[in-house]
């Protein structure tokens, strides 16, 4: 039988790439970080949810720039109430012919890029969306009010 000699180097490469090879592994396969829960209403938010009208509330479809699909939802939001909304999130829900949830997006419908909404005022929105399922129904989304923040009082 031939004598085999490995020498120490060969040992430690060999070492060194499993342990490299096994991290990679472990970054790219191993477990994912839990995402932070969206914020929820708070009870000031849930007291003023009525002073807040969607309206006017339709669907269009259209083409993006690469032929994409594009769903968009327009609508318009009022503040019935006395307070100045600094953001407003809506959740859309779209279902499938079954009534099976489909796709869950959250959405600002006022804030950054459309600026607060001043009591008694109304500011349209529009939401694209062009990753929906393919087995979505083709009906309206649900439409629910999922965050309402307010614009301090200096």
């Amino acid at each position: 039988m031939p004598d085999v000699k490995i020498s120490p180097a060969s040992i430690v490469i060999g070492l060194a790439g499993i342990l490299i090879l096994g991290g990679f592994g472990w970054l790219t396969f191993g477990p994912k970080p839990v995402p932070a829960p969206p914020p929820v209403l708070t009870a000031e938010a849930k007291a003023y949810l009525g002073n807040l009208a969607l309206g006017n509330v339709h669907m269009q479809e259209a083409e993006s720039m690469v032929n994409q699909r594009v769903v968009e939802i327009l609508g318009e939001i009022t503040n019935k109430g006395d307070r100045t909304v600094s953001l407003a999130e809506v959740t859309c829900v779209f279902r499938d012919y079954s009534g099976n949830e489909v796709t869950r997006e959250r959405v600002p419908i006022v804030g950054a890029f459309n600026g607060t909404l001043a009591p008694g005022q109304t500011k349209p929105f529009r939401l694209p969306f062009d990753d929906i399922a393919n087995t979505w129904n083709q009906a309206m989304p649900t439409l629910v009010i999922a965050q309402i923040q307010f614009q301090q009082k200096p």
